[in-house]
């Protein structure tokens, strides 16, 4: 993980549902959603200074009587094939572990699952389950990789770890219909967040524009689709 941590936020309330947790940001993604907020982690890496992971630990072991959690975030923390590594020395240390993902490498994803060292993983469903949806939201082109994003949900879905589903919802990309859409293709998940978008620092400039969905019709949403999960949430209302 050397070089790959750009970002170190020592204690959050936001990032993980009930916990203190510390967040990290990796650098680097292998999607281009147009509507990222986290554009110059995706594209341009090299700008932020890289976290030396001792400094991390340092930190974690020294608060470990505040902290609860260590969420890993993004970018995509998968990129970096030697993200267990990393998360087996906060383990060691004593703190538990959020990963969130994009859900294209399942494998990596299966490992880090079968050896315990993810307490809750976040996934991101993008846009209803077909190619031609998922390449526009997401900005993909491989259909390899929406193939192992539908392997990841069908992983998550067994239950080993706790785990969330969670979909930005932007106007430009998401209707009713497709959140209705998403809602039937993951029936049955454990939880369902809907997140409202936020026009800030974007990929592609075009959706700085966009308004995001008021908080009224956010709830309409959730109404719709919280028959289909065990649990529904909203983060984010405007």
């Amino acid at each position: 993980m050397k070089h790959a941590i750009k970002g170190f936020d020592r204690m959050s309330l936001v990032d993980w549902d009930g916990m203190v947790a510390t967040t990290l940001y990796t650098s680097g993604c292998n999607f281009r959603c147009p509507y990222c907020h986290n554009s110059g982690l995706v594209l341009f890496p090299d700008q932020y200074e890289s976290i030396p992971v001792d400094e991390i630990l340092d930190y974690v072991r020294e608060h470990n009587d505040l902290i609860d959690g260590v969420v890993i975030t993004g970018g995509e923390p998968c990129i970096h094939s030697n993200i267990g590594g990393f998360i087996k020395q906060l383990r060691d240390v004593g703190v538990g572990v959020k990963l969130d993902t994009n859900g294209s490498f399942p494998e990596l994803l299966e490992s880090l699952i079968e050896k315990e060292l993810l307490d809750y993983v976040a996934m991101d469903v993008k846009a209803p389950l077909d190619f031609d949806s998922y390449s526009k939201s997401a900005g993909i082109t491989d259909r390899r990789t929406f193939e192992k994003v539908r392997d990841s949900i069908d992983l998550l879905m067994e239950g080993r770890v706790d785990y969330e589903f969670r979909m930005t919802v932007v106007p430009a990309l998401h209707r009713a219909s497709d959140l209705l859409r998403v809602a039937e293709q993951i029936k049955g998940a454990r939880r369902f967040v809907l997140q409202n978008y936020v026009p800030r620092d974007t990929l592609d400039p075009a959706f700085l524009n966009e308004t995001p969905y008021d908080a009224e019709r956010l709830e309409e949403f959730k109404k719709m689709m919280a028959p289909m999960f065990d649990e529904c949430l909203i983060r984010g209302e405007s």
